[in-house]
């Protein structure tokens, strides 16, 4: 058998074992989203906790159900900038909840409001009262400090695209809990000055598993390739003898 059919097996052999490592990469991510999902879904379906009495340490609270009462600071009220739904542009309604016997004050999304350039809105629109509420949520932590990526977008201070504890409490101007609690709706008729509430997110797999099949797939038909063509090398090998 000529050489070039030898070189030609041990290529494909080589990107065949390249084709299998990318599928059992993508199987050790399915693996891992399976995690995440299923730790989500036990956060959301836990019984929420007073927002007021979270741990400090928040890496596990992520979408964590809370629940909330106060009465909303509306002027001390901020922005996050750049957040679509359904395709529009828009932004996150940041809202100071103030505990009747606590200074340290909670930030709530109260929801998504829409804005052409996705950073400008009009904060009295959406006021939606001065009584005490009590909220129910999910979690979302805050980092400490993020540095440059916290930047200032647009003409108005209260308008950020990212937020970190250390810049809530300087906008702010007062201590702050070090987790955003995502305000949910309930099923009754939304009001005029109510933003749509935001929802946990989707939770799928994703397309690693498919990709996965896809890599797998890739690396039998060089497998197969390879012997076909070591098999007509030989007919062709013995053919010439």
């Amino acid at each position: 058998m000529r050489r070039r059919a030898w070189v030609f097996a041990g290529i494909a052999i080589a990107i065949a074992a390249l084709f299998v490592r990318l599928g059992l990469w993508q199987l050790d991510r399915l693996a891992w989203r399976r995690a995440v999902n299923a730790r989500v879904t036990a956060r959301l379906a836990a019984p929420p906790v007073d927002a007021w009495a979270l741990p400090r340490d928040t890496a596990e609270l992520r979408y964590r159900g809370a629940t909330a009462r106060g009465a909303f600071e509306w002027g001390r009220e901020l922005v996050l900038t750049s957040r679509t739904r359904n395709g529009s542009p828009g932004v996150w309604l940041v809202t100071p909840l103030r505990h009747p016997d606590r200074d340290t004050l909670l930030l709530v999304v109260r929801g998504w409001v829409y804005s052409p350039d996705g950073e400008t809105v009009d904060l009295a629109r959406w006021r939606e009262g001065d009584t005490t509420v009590a909220l129910d949520g999910f979690v979302l932590p805050l980092a400490d400090s993020l540095g440059p990526a916290a930047t200032l977008r647009g003409r108005d201070e209260r308008a950020w695209r990212q937020l970190d504890v250390a810049t809530a409490r300087r906008v702010v101007g007062a201590p702050v809990l070090p987790v955003l609690l995502v305000q949910r709706g309930d099923s009754a008729p939304r009001a005029a000055d109510v933003p749509p509430r935001l929802v946990p997110p989707r939770l799928d797999e994703a397309n690693h598993q498919s990709y996965a099949i896809q890599w797998f797939s890739f690396a039998a038909m060089a497998l197969v390739s390879a012997a076909l063509f070591v098999r007509a090398e030989r007919r062709r090998a013995a053919g010439g003898a």
